[in-house]
């Protein structure tokens, strides 16, 4: 077994402390378990792995890729085990933390301005491709097909094991969509009732790894037609969230996690009975750098 086959089977786990209605389980998917840090090791893998299978990427490729960090960490983690040269396009504005994990794995990196986000790292990745096209791959996790299937075919499949396919809402927060679109589809063909949300920050937010879809690249595999309901989470919710969720649960998440759970929240509170499987993305300890943990007073932007 190598470090590739331990992606995926992260642990579901109910809160206990924060839930606020007593005839509602919610359920969280710790996918800071996998090996890389976060859910994106799974679209990583697949990503690579079809390419492989297509004859799109051969030995000696520099993988290139835009990210906010957990992709490219993902990306960076499987290129080292394949030994594949991996080569970043990501805003200056991310954490520290996120810069030293790739530069661990050999990464090299390439910084944009912060204040364009994440769309001004996608359209420098396309730039450094279109002016040297040879010998690069790029994924592209925005519009690759194999980002759906990685969920459709591993975290929906996991959540309908581990729930016994009881599950009345699922929620993921909206950055590629990859896990709405490919786990949401695939609960829905499980069971059409499966009510599913999509979380999306306000206009202007700084919740990294997550997207408001009217001031951002909207990503090819994105259906907006798909997802039953859309919830909008301010930052301080965010925030506040992910706090309470280490110091209330002990659990150590990142700030997209916070925002996913802050829509679970409400929509427990809405539904009053039933249960609830929200996505967790990644691990607190790639914030740390930011104000999301260190602010006393817990009002600092991160």
């Amino acid at each position: 077994m190598g470090i590739l086959d331990c992606i995926g089977n992260t642990p579901l786990v109910a809160l206990e402390e924060m839930n606020p209605c007593p005839q509602v389980q919610i359920l969280v998917k710790l996918e800071g378990s996998n090996p890389g840090g976060s859910v994106k090791d799974r679209i990583a893998y697949y990503m690579i792995k079809d390419a492989e299978e297509a004859g799109i990427i051969k030995k000696g490729d520099t993988i290139l890729e835009a990210t906010s960090g957990n992709t490219g960490i993902g990306l960076a983690m499987v290129g080292a085990a394949k030994g594949y040269k991996v080569k970043l396009v990501m805003p200056e504005c991310v954490s520290f933390e996120r810069r030293k994990i790739l530069e661990a794995f050999g990464a090299e990196l390439v910084l944009s301005p912060g204040q364009e986000g994440t769309d001004g790292a996608i359209k420098l990745a396309h730039r450094i491709l279109e002016e040297s096209s040879n010998g690069y791959f790029m994924p592209n996790q925005f519009d690759n097909p194999s980002n759906i299937r990685a969920h459709y075919e591993t975290t929906g499949r996991e959540i309908i094991q581990q729930t016994g396919g009881d599950i009345d809402v699922f929620v993921a927060g909206m950055g590629t969509t990859g896990t709405l679109m490919g786990a949401g589809r695939r609960l829905k063909e499980f069971n059409p009732r499966i009510h599913i949300v999509g979380v999306e920050p306000f206009l202007g937010h700084r919740v990294q790894g997550l997207k408001n879809m009217k001031e951002s690249i909207v990503p090819k595999i994105f259906d907006s037609s798909f997802p039953d309901e859309k919830i909008n989470v301010c930052d301080d919710d965010a925030f506040d969230t992910t706090r309470k969720l280490a110091l209330q649960e002990g659990i150590f998440a990142g700030m997209s996690s916070g925002a996913a759970v802050s829509g679970a929240l409400r929509i427990a509170e809405r539904i009053g009975k039933g249960r609830i499987v929200v996505i967790l993305p990644d691990r607190g300890d790639r914030y740390l750098s930011t104000a999301l943990f260190t602010s006393v007073c817990g009002k600092c932007p991160p």
